[in-house]
């Protein structure tokens, strides 16, 4: 040892780096920090002013969060390899922390939840028109309850009204005039959904209020009760999100649609053979390019496609439309078609198709 160079005792280096002594003996140990001098006699450990960066360093990654391998790596490995691994770890970092947020985040949700009701104002005769609309989706399956249910979903932006029987998906979005407290949903069941719309209609304005022991609806002849379901609805987000972009899309006068869909009689399936500028509407059973009615469509895309549905499913999901014209989009033969109004954007129907070579067989969504 240089007698001429100062050294600190693992006391004094420790308050000068900010590192406690148990933490120096600590990186000796795992010799990421080594001592510039140890004691033979008494093994007191000393160290040299000029070992304060890499100590503090060593610090400042640890608060980081670095493992003490990577600190090594930083420390031992060329600039290159330092960056790599710092940017590795702030990836890290970065997702934790947006994880956190999001934890946090739906905490903080219930927590308002159980504090503060949910209000929101809507047009009693909107409401009346979405439950209408809406409700002829749900299920009828004894298995499945909920789907006989309507879901209710409240924002601060928008009131969406969904229903599916796993081959007919409807939602219907609201504007309200007026919103107030946590986003919020909930179940109620079709029929209830009805008559609730029914007296909701006789109000210009009414107020759905959700709180932790219930629900009420308010308007003009006064207020009553929302009989909320307790169940799970399926996750028909998920659903949306895996529609591939369609293919084609048709517009075609609804009404002549749904006459010759009708004019099919009963059948398990009716085929759609898209044209350049018709769509032709047959039995399964005939489904030749003779047969059939032929009603006008405008087109932009030159798709030549047949695809088949069930005139059970498909027929009413023309029959809660609004205004002349309707809206297909299509992706493929097997996947759900979406139906919009082409006068009521807010109004949307999925409907599953059959599978042409057995049309008695209805792919569920």
């Amino acid at each position: 040892m240089d007698g001429n160079t100062e050294l600190l005792s693992i006391s004094a280096f420790a308050r000068r780096v900010g590192l406690a002594p148990s933490a120096l003996r600590f990186y000796d140990d795992c010799r990421v920090l080594r001592p510039a001098h140890v004691d033979g006699a008494s093994g007191y450990r000393f160290y040299r002013p000029d070992q304060e960066p890499r100590a503090r360093l060593v610090r400042s990654l640890r608060e980081a969060g670095l493992p003490l391998a990577d600190v090594v790596a930083v420390l031992e490995g060329s600039g290159d390899d330092a960056r790599a691994v710092l940017e590795r770890h702030r990836g890290r970092v970065r997702a934790r922390s947006q994880e956190a947020d999001v934890t946090i985040a739906a905490v903080l949700r219930t927590l308002s939840e159980t504090a503060a009701p949910t209000r929101v104002r809507l047009g009693g005769a909107e409401l009346a028109s979405a439950a209408r609309q809406v409700a002829p989706a749900v299920g009828r399956d004894a298995a499945h309850p909920e789907l006989a249910c309507v879901l209710v979903e409240i924002d601060d932006a928008e009131v969406r009204l969904v229903a599916t029987d796993r081959y007919r998906f409807s939602t219907r979005v609201l504007t309200p005039a007026a919103s107030d407290g946590p986003s919020c949903h909930f179940l109620i069941d079709a029929a209830d959904l009805i008559e609730i719309g029914a007296w909701a209609a006789r109000s210009a304005e009414v107020t759905i209020e959700i709180a932790p022991d219930g629900g009420r609806l308010y308007g003009t002849a006064g207020s009553r009760p929302l009989p909320l379901v307790d169940r799970r609805f399926p996750a028909y987000r998920d659903m949306l999100s895996a529609l591939p972009p369609p293919e084609c899309r048709v517009i075609v006068d609804r009404a002549a649609l749904l006459a010759a869909v009708h004019r099919c009689g009963d059948t398990p399936a009716v085929t759609v053979r898209l044209g350049e500028d018709e769509v032709v509407v047959s039995r399964s059973a005939d489904p030749g390019p003779q047969g059939g009615s032929a009603v006008p469509a405008v087109r932009q895309e030159d798709l030549t496609l047949t695809i088949a549905f069930d005139p059970a499913v498909l027929a009413p999901a023309l029959e809660t439309g609004v205004g002349p014209d309707v809206l297909l989009e299509i992706s493929t033969p097997t996947q759900p078609v979406v139906v919009r109004s082409a006068d009521q954007g807010s109004f949307t129907t999925l409907v599953m198709p059959v599978a042409l070579a057995t049309p008695t067989t209805t792919t569920a969504a």
